[in-house]
């Protein structure tokens, strides 16, 4: 593996303390992130690699979870660092995270900088529409060439779809239909879809997973995490439909009770900046930086993304209050 470059010298992050979550000397450092399992293995390794005198935990829960669990627990909760967090949910837990006053925000484009510099960019999260041809050809069912398509009663229970309600993967789905066709013919599309869905799952890698694992012949998921089932020898196959791909933006932040903790700074640091140029050339490899294009083999070019406007908190939260079909 290519060996990555840390930006500039590293330094101790200047933050805004709130509060001392366990202790300035403290060498535990928790970590809670949405990111898959293959990327989070990866990060964990890394970060013991890096730091062998800390003890890291990295703990996975959904982007829904965490949010929540920082609302409900606010400085009482465990994490110190939060990673590959949607930015809707960050926005939702900005009062409990760490200003980053000198964290080097120039290296990203600037149209994914939160003005508040209470995170960082991760990486660029797109959908797709992920086939098992050989289920769908057990079931006698064609290619979908469109959303439309697989309203079809022939796909009934060969789809795998995460609930917007729990996963920023299937919420982006919701919120690029809606801009699309709009907030009612949206609506009533996935009412109508859910009759072929086998599952709803709690998260975005639950489809691609069904999809390995032959239990659906249809996946609304991650293009990340098909291209990664896909070099990893299973025989799956990515479809774009006309409106193009959804996305979504995750970043990384410190819990502001934890911002005075030097191991957390380092850790975050290391995470936030060698560790997510990798993520960008290994996994998601979407533009963010702006001196870095990088490429993955069997990864779509020139893929055309759809309409994300309107990606607003206020947005996201009121849509999921009329969420009821998962």
């Amino acid at each position: 593996m290519k060996k990555m470059v840390l930006f500039g010298t590293l330094f101790l992050i200047g933050i805004t303390l709130a509060g001392c979550g366990g202790g300035s000397d403290s060498q535990d450092v928790v970590i809670w992130t949405s990111g898959e399992d293959y990327k989070n293995e990866f990060y964990l390794k890394s970060l013991k690699e890096r730091f062998p005198d800390y003890n890291i935990t990295l703990e996975y829960m959904n982007s829904s979870s965490i949010a929540a669990k920082i609302k409900e627990e606010g400085d009482n909760a465990q994490a110190d660092i939060i990673c590959s967090e949607e930015y809707g949910y960050l926005y939702m837990i900005e009062d409990h995270l760490a200003e980053l006053k000198d964290f080097d925000y120039s290296v990203f484009l600037d149209d994914i900088v939160p003005e508040s510099h209470k995170f960082t960019p991760e990486l660029k999260n797109g959908g797709c529409v992920i086939i098992n041809q050989k289920v769908l050809d057990d079931k006698g069912a064609p290619v979908p060439d469109s959303y439309e398509d697989l309203l079809d009663p022939v796909y009934k229970d060969l789809i795998s779809m995460p609930s917007p309600a729990s996963s920023g993967t299937g919420y982006m789905f919701l919120r690029q239909l809606t801009n699309e066709w709009g907030e009612e013919a949206a609506f009533d599309y996935f009412e109508k879809l859910s009759e072929n869905i086998l599952q709803y799952t709690s998260s975005g890698s639950g489809p691609v997973n069904a999809l390995a694992q032959g239990e659906v012949g249809i996946g609304i998921g991650m293009t990340s995490q098909a291209v990664n089932e896909i070099r990893e020898g299973v025989d799956l196959d990515i479809v774009f439909f006309e409106e193009g791909s959804p996305f979504s933006m995750y970043g990384n932040a410190i819990m502001a009770k934890s911002a005075d903790r030097e191991a957390v700074q380092e850790v975050f640091l290391y995470l936030a900046t060698e560790l997510c140029r990798q993520d960008n050339q290994l996994y998601f490899p979407d533009q963010i930086y702006k001196d870095f294009t990088p490429e993955i083999e069997g990864f779509p070019k020139n893929i055309d993304y759809g309409d994300m406007s309107n990606d607003t908190l206020e947005e996201k939260e009121r849509l999921l209050k009329k969420w009821t079909f998962s």
